[in-house]
């Protein structure tokens, strides 16, 4: 962008008019034309001062005061599933799509180690990840010290708790220390943090062990990064959707026990649906984003991207809570019980979603199951409000965390341009009025409390994950999601299914999820290309080699690397 001055005259205001949506008199364009002047003489004053992307405006959204509730109290209560006596699988394929669930019992009875874990999910990562993309850098080094440290405490009878040993990868927009971090952005490669972030330091304090920091696409948004486009494991001729493509797309192939995601508008939702993993979208607030690439401050939430919905709480509850470096975070019970009945629990539904073939028969089947499981589905109804002016806010957040990338013009680096692309969307962000802003503002309050009265007669929502307007809606009122599987397209590709909660109950939503993981019977169908048994090539027996022919005519039409 240029630094030059130009004169602003009564052409330049009857110009602007047509960006504003506003007429003025000719007197009118005058006066304002004679005085605005200092308006502009600010705001280039105040581009002298560097604002750090971390750094956050004054205000800070609380999902609790908006809806006009007060936040739970008390203490947590959590029951996990009972031990699985099922003994330790002889495949190393088949250990490393088990849930995180399963495999801590392994852990737990010695019959796995995490360093044989680890190994295994390192060699997957690397005859895989690049196939897929999904990988920004590999912490092999990190996670093997992690491991070893691991199976010492495991010995001595000092485990941290059901994450120990368990390797996890962290999306690439969450600060490591000593290790890049470069948000999937090309201006942004060669970042490196000098310390971690609170998720990172709160996994490593539950004793998980760091394998890799997942792609995202750049800065938060699709699956294009600067090194190309992450794949879904399932259709590897498509992305992977975003921003958290690497995540979704490397636990679902099985290179890792879990991720962590990030969600301003779809991120955790999107990307689970395209590659069939559960995410859950906690409550805004209830995990801390210091360390973590600031997006939207009002917006960004951080959650876990599992193989299973009790995956998703365990991780959950290692990563929830305050933090004084985040003033948006809070302390709220999470009360969780895996073997709860959901006998009776009131579901919310639009009936709209469910009408003129908007909804796909596995949605359809979803909610005939939760009916089939006692659940009581209750018709809701959303007003007719204009829910998109609420992405006024977004755009202004997202061009406000990023202003020096446009003002420098190093947003012609990033690797994705096009109409929709973050560069487009961040320059045409300078011709929001500020009044449209604040009014969006007002908008968002009045949202918030037309969801919580819906909310206060049923337990929890129930639809297709992109029902219109719930994905937006509740993005912007900080209600909690959890889009599982359930089931897969004629062509094979997964899709999801979401539950969205009230505010702080994640608990409900889970146990919902729990019982229709369950009844859908699909959460442990793996993505072929990577759940293969594969032929040792090296064998020269002539049986071999008759066996590689015939794998190589089978998939040689899938063949996409």
């Amino acid at each position: 962008m240029t630094a030059e001055e130009p004169e602003i005259d009564a052409k330049t205001v009857k110009a602007a008019e047509a960006l504003t949506g506003v007429e003025f008199t000719p007197k009118e364009r005058e006066e304002i034309a004679a005085t605005i002047g200092d308006d502009v003489a600010g705001f280039r004053a105040r581009r002298s001062v560097s604002l750090p992307n971390a750094l956050g405006p004054a205000s800070t959204f609380d999902p609790a005061e908006c809806a006009g509730i007060d936040r739970p109290t008390g203490a947590s209560v959590l029951r996990w599933s009972d031990d699985d006596a099922s003994a330790l699988p002889k495949s190393d394929v088949d250990i490393a799509f088990a849930p995180v669930s399963q495999q801590r019992r392994w852990l737990e009875r010695g019959e796995l180690t995490s360093v044989r874990l680890t190994e295994i999910y390192l060699e997957r990562l690397k005859k895989f990840h690049a196939r897929l993309e999904c990988v920004a850098t590999l912490t092999d080094s990190l996670a093997l010290e992690q491991a070893r440290a691991s199976d010492a405490r495991r010995k001595k009878g000092a485990a941290l708790g059901p994450l120990d040993g368990i390797p996890w990868g962290a999306k690439d927009l969450f600060d490591t220390k000593g290790i890049r971090t470069a948000w999937g952005a090309t201006p942004f490669q060669d970042r490196v943090a000098d310390r971690d972030a609170a998720v990172v330091e709160k996994l490593a304090a539950a004793g998980a062990v760091m394998i890799a920091k997942t792609t995202l696409g750049a800065l938060a948004y699709g699956d294009i990064w600067y090194g190309g486009t992450t794949r879904s494991p399932w259709n590897p001729k498509r992305g992977s959707s975003g921003s958290s493509a690497g995540s979704a797309s490397a636990t679902a192939a099985g290179l890792m026990s879990f991720s962590l995601g990030t969600e301003t508008y779809g991120s955790i939702v999107s990307p689970c649906m395209r590659c069939g993993t559960t995410g859950l979208r906690p409550t805004f607030g209830q995990v801390s984003r210091d360390g973590a690439m600031a997006l939207c401050w009002s917006l960004d939430k951080v959650g876990p991207i599992c193989r299973s919905v009790e995956d998703t709480a365990l991780v959950y509850d290692a990563i929830r809570g305050a933090d004084a470096a985040d003033p948006a975070s809070v302390d709220t019970p999470f009360r969780f019980d895996a073997k709860r009945s959901i006998e009776g629990l009131r579901v919310g539904v639009v009936p709209e979603w469910f009408e003129d073939g908007k909804a796909s028969e596995l949605d359809e089947r979803a909610l005939s199951l939760l009916r089939d499981l006692g659940v009581e589905i209750v018709e809701i109804d959303l007003p007719d409000l204009p829910y998109n002016s609420l992405l006024t806010i977004l755009t202004i957040e997202a061009a406000s965390a990023f202003e020096e990338l446009t003002l420098s013009d190093r947003d012609d680096e990033l690797k994705w341009q096009d109409p929709e692309a973050w560069p487009n969307t961040f320059r045409k962000a300078r011709f929001i009025p500020a009044i449209e802003v604040m009014q969006a503002e007002r908008l968002r309050r009045h949202v918030c409390r037309v969801l919580q009265e819906r909310f206060a007669h049923v337990d929890a929502v129930a639809g297709p994950s992109y029902a219109d307007p719930m994905l937006l809606v509740t993005n912007f009122t900080g209600n909690p999601c959890l889009t599982l599987r359930h089931g897969f397209t004629t062509g094979g590709e997964p899709r999801g299914f979401t539950l969205w909660g009230r505010l702080y109950d994640e608990g409900t939503i889970l146990s919902l999820g729990m019982g229709l993981e369950r009844a859908l019977g699909v959460a442990e169908q793996r993505p072929r290309r990577f759940s293969q048994s594969r032929i040792d090539y090296r064998s020269p027996s002539m049986i071999n080699l008759l066996l590689s022919w015939i794998e190589w005519t089978r998939f040689r039409d899938t063949l996409w690397w």
